[in-house]
């Protein structure tokens, strides 16, 4: 795939993103956040969303989950520190299961869940930062899931994988829990979801030109 289609691409999965999230607030207006808030506080359980939630992180590198959505999601029912907490175990365990199979299963399973050019680049990348590329994707989809699962092809051992990638999931996981926290405090839930959604994927989109 050339770099001009893979950009254009790129900006079509972002704009197609926003409009998918901002149908709800153009068919039930902008007081969608107190049906979205009810919603959580009377139908569904603290303990059951918690679960789920970090059921759904567990397996985001199998699925397109918007782990930043989930988070801030998280942090919007649970809190900060409820938030932050489910939303830091969830994360770690989706990043521990995806570097296990990748040490496992090796470069297969690597060119099955990624795209071949974002493996290329961060094959580089890796070569000349390390295990601290794991830090510097964390907060970038599909790259943060591609990286996790490089590192582990190329025999990274658990004891430089884990400390980047617990203390990086633990400070993602605080932010976009005071994120979810205080949007739902202002009533500004909704637009904190498109926000979560469209941002993390510009970075990714403007990541993928930069490096280019």
């Amino acid at each position: 795939m050339s770099g001009d289609t893979t950009s254009r691409t790129g900006v079509k999965l972002l704009i197609a993103t926003v409009v998918i999230v901002l149908m709800p607030l153009l068919v039930l207006g902008f007081g969608f956040e107190d049906h979205l808030g009810d919603y959580f506080a009377q139908t569904v359980e603290p303990t059951t969303f918690a679960a789920a939630t970090i059921a759904v992180l567990a397996v985001d590198v199998f699925l397109p989950v918007p782990s930043s959505l989930v988070n801030t999601l998280a942090g919007s029912r649970l809190g900060i520190v409820g938030g932050t907490v489910v939303a830091w175990l969830g994360m770690n365990l989706g990043a521990i299961i995806a570097f296990t199979l990748a040490k496992f299963l090796g470069r297969p399973l690597v060119q099955r869940l990624t795209r071949a050019d974002d493996v290329a680049r961060l094959e580089q990348l890796a070569e000349q930062r390390g295990v601290g590329l794991l830090i510097a994707t964390r907060a970038l989809p599909v790259l943060a899931e591609a990286t996790v699962l490089l590192v582990g092809s190329l025999g990274v051992t658990w004891r430089a994988f884990l400390p980047p990638v617990l203390l990086a999931n633990l400070g993602l996981s605080l932010a976009y829990a005071v994120f979810g926290h205080y949007a739902m405090q202002h009533g500004l839930l909704s637009t904190a979801l498109v926000a979560s959604i469209a941002l993390p994927l510009l970075a990714t989109y403007l990541a993928r030109r930069w490096w280019r």
